[in-house]
């Protein structure tokens, strides 16, 4: 199918603006996947907030270019399905990872986080980056840690006491 230069600007301006707003990049050959394969990744993708795209490699350098995302051009070789964590940093990652377990067919080939380009065997780690809502119970827990810690330790003498007295009387019941 050929594109028309409109189509080409259109989908360089729509890449780009994703590009630009995402948190993190994961590319993955996709030759071997059937369309119903292919559905059914979108879908899942749609649910996790990750877009999803297949984009000619000239188009997509010409996408990246100006993003945090320039450090992949090199490497955007062959037939590749880009997916932007747009929500989440590791969202994309997690997508690729579960998918590749149940359809060996979808290989990585490029993972990018941060403006940094990484192993794509980085996506193991980049899979387990905690989600919003993981990370804000991790760090309520982290701050709530010492104020509990506080309150336990002010309260142990009046318990303390009450424990003593609690064992004078039922000494003295017991004489």
């Amino acid at each position: 199918m050929t594109l028309s230069l409109e189509d080409k600007k259109a989908i360089v301006t729509e890449v780009s603006e994703v590009a630009a707003q995402a948190h993190a990049l994961v590319g993955a050959d996709y030759r071997g996947l059937t369309v119903g394969d292919m559905a059914e990744l979108r879908q899942a993708a749609r649910k996790a907030g990750v877009y999803l795209k297949v984009v000619r490699n000239t188009l997509a350098r010409r996408a990246v270019t100006g993003t945090g995302f320039e450090c992949v051009q090199e490497v955007l070789v062959g037939p590749l399905l880009l997916a932007f964590s747009i929500e989440e940093p590791g969202s994309a990652a997690r997508l690729i990872k579960d998918f590749a377990k149940t359809h060996t067919a979808l290989v990585t080939k490029v993972v990018a986080f941060g403006g940094k380009l990484y192993d794509p065997g980085d996506l193991d780690a980049l899979s387990k980056l905690p989600t919003r809502e993981e990370a804000l119970s991790q760090l309520m827990a982290v701050m709530k840690a010492p104020v509990g810690k506080l309150a336990r330790t002010l309260a142990e003498p009046h318990a303390k006491l009450v424990r003593t007295v609690a064992a004078v009387r039922e000494q003295k019941q017991a004489a």
